[in-house]
C-alpha cells in the first residue's frame, strides 16, 4: 500500500509537472509563431532576402529557427531551402514533443496499475474474511479500500491522456503553422 501510494503521488506529481511545461512551453512558441507570422508576412513580398533573414533572427522560438534554417540556404535555391526547412522541421518538432511520452505512457498504464491494485485489494479482502471468520463487513471494508486504487489510476490517467492529445494537437499547429510559413517563403524564391 505504501509502494503505491509513493507510485501514485509520484506519478500525480510527474504528470502535473510536464502538464504546465508543457503548457506554458507551447503558449510561449504559439505566441512566437503569431508575432514571426504577422511581420513576415508583411515583408514577404518586398522579397528583399536580407530585409526578411533579419525579421525572423528577430523574434524567438522554434519556428523562426526552422526558417533560419531555410534563410541560410536562400542563395543556393529552392530545393536546398526545401531541405533545410524540413531538416529543421524534424528536429524542432522533438524540443515540442519533448517529455509528451510521459502522460502518453501514464494515461495509458495508469488504469491498469489501478486495476492491478484493485485486484490485489480483494484477494486481500477475501484472505481476510477467510483468517476472521466474520460477516461481510470485512469483505466490504477491504472492497472500498480495493477500488479506492482504480479511482486513483484514473484520476491520473484522465488528466494525462486529456494533457497529451491538447498538447499534440497545439504542437501540430505549431509546426503546421510554421510549415505554412516556410512553403511562402519558397514560393518567394521560386519566384525570384
Amino acid at each position: 500500500s505504501k509502494l503505491t501510494h509513493t507510485f501514485w503521488g509520484s506519478s500525480s506529481v510527474i504528470a502535473l509537472a510536464v502538464i504546465i511545461e508543457r503548457g506554458i512551453l507551447l503558449r510561449r512558441e504559439l505566441g512566437a509563431l503569431e508575432g514571426l507570422s504577422r511581420a513576415l508576412l508583411a515583408e514577404l513580398n518586398s522579397g528583399d532576402l536580407p530585409a526578411l533573414e533579419k525579421t525572423v533572427c528577430a523574434h524567438p522560438g522554434a519556428a523562426s529557427r526552422i526558417l533560419q534554417a531555410g534563410l541560410t540556404q536562400a542563395r543556393r535555391g529552392p530545393a536546398g531551402v526545401e531541405d533545410h526547412l524540413a531538416a529543421a522541421s524534424i528536429s524542432e518538432k522533438r524540443f515540442v514533443e519533448h517529455n509528451l511520452l510521459i502522460l502518453g505512457t501514464l494515461g495509458s498504464n495508469a488504469p491498469f496499475v489501478g486495476l492491478f491494485g484493485t485486484v490485489l485489494g480483494v484477494i486481500k479482502a477475501f484472505h481476510d474474511l477467510a483468517d476472521s471468520g466474520s460477516g461481510p463487513e470485512v469483505v466490504m471494508k477491504g472492497l472500498s479500500e480495493a477500488l479506492i486504487a482504480t479511482a486513483v489510476g484514473l484520476m491520473v490517467a484522465i488528466p494525462c491522456v486529456v494533457g497529451y492529445n491538447y498538447f499534440q494537437k497545439r504542437a501540430k499547429d505549431l509546426l503546421t503553422g510554421t510549415e505554412s510559413l516556410g512553403r511562402l517563403f519558397l514560393a518567394r524564391i521560386r519566384v525570384s
